[in-house]
């Protein structure tokens, strides 16, 4: 791949449209400073024609002055367009339905009427010296003939990208990396990825058509958006790192601190198992497992978890073997034989099918307190 890739997170626009999300002014301009530090290269940063602090918490992103490139999101309308100007964007994204069942719904099935209305706006963005990106809304539906159209009259007009949007997430990667495959042949402009997760494909879907030449791919932060949510910014980032050997120049250690913001100014806990930020994502408990990362981390680990700001952890549980036993209490000067810690892995493990969970050090060091008076461990 020669081609360079960027990133253009939606965490302030599509992100913050998930059902029960509402980032206060602070928290998304944080939320910007936070990304634009590390590096990440567009952010699309809301809806100004909502108005009120919404075009606030715009125009205040705008006057700060980052180097990341800040695009407005804007239906095919001038009044849209028009109050992404008033809060001082330079880049506006366009977005209009492309499927049948869009079309239908918001223009009673009149395709020349979503053509007409594109050409004026892009036309009215473009006469105010505006970078446009169009959006075809549900591409992946979309007749192909006629999302090529209009992919390539929104070229001719002045559009210098356009958006692929899986806006329902039910392409899987072979057909996405197809259809755009077929946009990459025959337009010049660069192609942008927007993924939804609604079958759990969002990311893999990202990555085919970056592979498939796209050039530019949507994210959110711990895959915040409506619904299932959209392909990660942390798992595109990490994929195209390690698997593609693609570095996009981002700070990966802050990845993690990224997302406990974006979760806590979300009210969106992340999950335990939750790829590359996950508490989990580092954990190990199990026996076997345990021993190997002991021996090399990289027997279980697919890169070292202090690259995205991450600490491994190694736990005791209903899974642990002898092996991390001696080692934890080892950190904790005990050292047990072979019969005293096979007594005290019992004990762990029945615990931990009591409490259903993994032991904290204390709780494992009472048990070996406990042990020690009744056995005379120690």
């Amino acid at each position: 791949m020669t081609k360079k890739i960027q990133i253009n997170d939606t965490t302030l626009r599509d992100g913050e449209q998930a059902a029960g999300v509402a980032f206060t002014l602070e928290e998304k301009v944080a939320i910007a400073v936070l990304m634009d530090e590390i590096g990440i290269q567009e952010l699309e940063v809301g809806i100004p024609a909502m108005g009120n602090s919404e075009a606030e918490a715009i125009s205040t992103i705008t006057k700060l002055g980052l180097r990341t490139k800040l695009l407005g999101w804007n239906r095919a309308v001038r009044s849209d367009i028009e109050a992404s100007i008033a809060c001082g964007l330079k880049r506006v994204h366009i977005s209009i339905p492309v499927s049948e069942i869009q079309i239908k719904a918001k223009f009673k099935s009149n395709y020349q009427l979503v053509l007409d209305r594109l050409k004026d706006a892009i036309s009215f963005a473009v006469d105010r010296d505006l970078f446009v990106t169009v959006g075809g809304e549900d591409s992946s539906r979309a007749d192909e003939s006629f999302l090529l159209d209009i992919a390539s009259f929104a070229e001719q007009w002045g559009a210098k990208r356009f958006r692929f949007c899986d806006t329902v997430g039910i392409l899987d990667p072979n057909t996405t990396a197809a259809k755009v495959g077929k946009l990459v042949k025959n337009l010049a402009i660069a192609i942008e990825m927007h993924t939804h997760n609604d079958f759990g494909l969002a990311t893999a879907n990202a990555l085919a058509g970056i592979m498939a030449g796209a050039t530019s791919v949507n994210t959110t932060v711990n895959g915040l958006g409506e619904r299932a949510g959209n392909a990660a910014l942390e798992e595109v980032i990490m994929a195209l790192k390690r698997i593609y050997n693609l570095n996009l120049g981002i700070n990966t250690q802050r990845l993690k601190e990224l997302s406990e913001y974006v979760a806590v100014a979300s009210g969106c806990h992340v999950p335990p198992w939750k790829a590359i930020v996950g508490k989990n994502a580092f954990a190990h408990e199990s026996g076997i497992h345990a021993h190997g990362i002991l021996q090399n981390p990289s027997t279980y680990e697919p890169f070292d978890p202090q690259e995205v700001g991450v600490e491994r952890s190694l736990v005791v549980g209903k899974h642990s073997g002898r092996h991390l036993l001696i080692n934890l209490l080892q950190e904790h000067g005990i050292d047990l034989s072979k019969e005293e810690s096979g007594s005290v892995l019992d004990s762990v493990r029945q615990l931990s099918v009591e409490v259903k969970r993994n032991l904290t050090s204390e709780e494992l060091l009472h048990l070996v307190s406990q042990r020690s008076t009744v056995h005379g461990i120690g």
